[in-house]
């Protein structure tokens, strides 16, 4: 917790900033420079928008604190548009019309298009999620269906055969019902990507832990626990962690699935 911008008054010394923005390109969003938006349906809750279309996202990410009583009454999601939480921290009971799930930490949820979630902090203590909201691709002969689990059901596979580099996939990865997916991945202290990647998925990124450095277009910045990062289609990106006591992991989307078109 504590990850979001929570300052009041002047701070010491002079005003300066980790952000990056290259709108339809990539961003990098510090946790200390975030703000409180209001997002309709959402009481009791501290929440700021993360990536959006205004950057230049086809999906839109939020940070949300829970606080003791906070919920949403009004639904996340709703028609045409699939959505996903991930509980950082704390205890979330996420509804859809017919039944309630009770998340805790690494807990996570993805209600398929036209079902919308409901929150509910289940604790008086503070939740922290990650939500996820994008308008669903539908193919011919497929439909996506409600996931509901937790980090710790998976094993992590090594991530393109690097046994320092770990990869959980959270939605099934070959049911062509669903356009998107979203993993978890985590680099050992020191670790990093094998190269610079280069590929037609767009991204949006929470860090769950650690530190590292990004390439993003080719240009190196420091990240760190509770950061955001938007990469679009095409955009040269990998990290290193950089972190010597805990790996450097975070949450991120990707579209998948679907033929681009002409």
């Amino acid at each position: 917790m504590g990850y979001k911008n929570n300052n009041v008054g002047y701070l010491d010394g002079v005003l300066t900033s980790r952000a990056v923005i290259k709108k339809n390109n990539y961003a990098i969003l510090p946790h200390d420079g975030l703000v409180n938006n209001v997002v309709p349906g959402f009481e009791n809750t501290k929440i700021s928008i993360l990536g959006s279309p205004r950057i230049g996202a086809s999906f839109s990410d939020f940070i949300a604190e829970f606080l003791e009583g906070g919920k949403n009454d009004l639904g996340f999601g709703g028609a045409g548009i699939e959505t996903f939480v991930y509980v950082i921290s704390g205890k979330l009971n996420v509804s859809d019309s017919n039944e309630t799930h009770e998340l805790t930490e690494g807990g996570y949820a993805f209600f398929p298009v036209n079902e919308k979630m409901y929150f509910e902090n289940g604790q008086t203590e503070t939740t922290e999620a990650f939500l996820y909201q994008r308008k669903y691709e539908p193919l011919e002969g497929h439909k996506a269906y409600k996931v509901v689990g937790n980090r710790a059901d998976h094993t992590p596979i090594h991530y393109e055969d690097m046994e320092d580099v770990l990869l959980w996939n959270l939605l099934p990865t070959d049911d062509l019902g669903f356009d998107m997916n979203m993993h978890i991945l985590s680099f050992a202290p020191a670790a990093s990507h094998g190269y610079i990647e280069t590929h037609y998925q767009e991204h949006g990124a929470y860090l769950l832990s650690g530190k590292g450095m990004y390439n993003l277009d080719n240009n190196w910045y420091p990240v760190e626990k509770g950061d955001y990062i938007f990469m679009a289609a095409y955009t040269p990106q990998a990290a290193y962690s950089t972190d010597r006591k805990e790996p450097l992991a975070y949450v991120y989307s990707k579209d998948a699935n679907r033929n681009p078109g002409v």
